[in-house]
């Protein structure tokens, strides 16, 4: 597992020194009907960043995650990754999200497929390798999550915890330049949560760029460059974990951090 993790620290980390953000929210908007759930949102996430997202439930966290590779249509503003703006007509949104990983609340893996055969399924789809070199790959995302002697098992045959780390794999195999998280622990039993948090650590140290959005506020304190605390649809406050959980500008934010110490 080391030199998986080395090795791709060496291709994560080139070009942290970028100012340039990995991905840009602006004035994004997103409105189901006549309840608007979105208002000029702006956000920016740097190369090797680690950003949380907290905030109560219905607050637009996920919703917006969504909307950063158009799982979920914005009704206005920009989204733009690596450059390209993803609400623009000619840009070919199937061929950005392959810079886009994307690791869900619910496991999503097909249980006729093994781990390995999860993982190296998207690599054949979407990068179109062949069988062998795609699960080459795969075995080193499986590698790197620390479920390598456990590729040839079943879903069935996993755990909570480590489902959600093949989700992991599959996310990261591709290659890309973000990975979002939509809740990856909700779904967990409380003992399994701990795996799944160290493999979000490690993979920042090798300066992955993650936005994540959690309830888990020990990991944001802890692990995030930055947290961005949502209310009502809006970024409320945003800024270094110290900040947020120490001294928060916002009472709104005061208030939310209160109730979950």
């Amino acid at each position: 597992m080391h030199e998986s993790m080395s090795s791709l620290s060496a291709a994560s980390t080139v070009g942290t020194s970028n100012p340039f953000p990995i991905l840009e929210l602006i004035g994004l908007r997103k409105v189901f009907g006549q309840q608007v759930v979105l208002e000029s949102i702006d956000l920016k996430v740097r190369p090797g960043e680690l950003v949380c997202v907290i905030g109560p439930s219905g607050s637009g966290k996920s919703t917006m995650l969504r909307c950063c590779n158009r799982l979920e249509e914005p009704s206005g503003g920009q989204v733009i990754v690596d450059g390209t703006d993803l609400m623009d007509r000619r840009t070919s949104i199937d061929r950005m999200r392959q810079k886009i990983g994307m690791v869900f609340q619910q496991f999503n893996l097909y249980p006729h497929y093994s781990a390995l055969g999860n993982v190296a399924l998207a690599l054949r789809l979407v990068k179109k390798m062949s069988r062998a070199q795609a699960e080459l790959t795969a075995l080193d995302a499986l590698n790197r999550v620390g479920l390598g002697e456990r590729a040839g098992h079943y879903p069935h045959q996993l755990s909570g915890g480590q489902q959600q780390r093949v989700g992991i794999a599959r996310a990261i195999a591709l290659g890309p330049k973000i990975v979002l998280f939509d809740e990856p622990t909700s779904a967990l039993d409380p003992e399994l949560v701990g795996s799944v948090l160290e493999v979000m650590r490690k993979l920042r140290q090798i300066g992955m760029t993650m936005l994540v959005v959690t309830h888990e506020m020990a990991f944001a304190r802890a692990v995030a460059d930055r947290v961005v605390f949502m209310a009502d649809g809006h970024i409320v406050e945003q800024g270094p974990p110290e900040q947020i959980f120490q001294s928060p500008i916002q009472e709104r934010t005061r208030a939310f951090v209160e109730q979950r110490h």
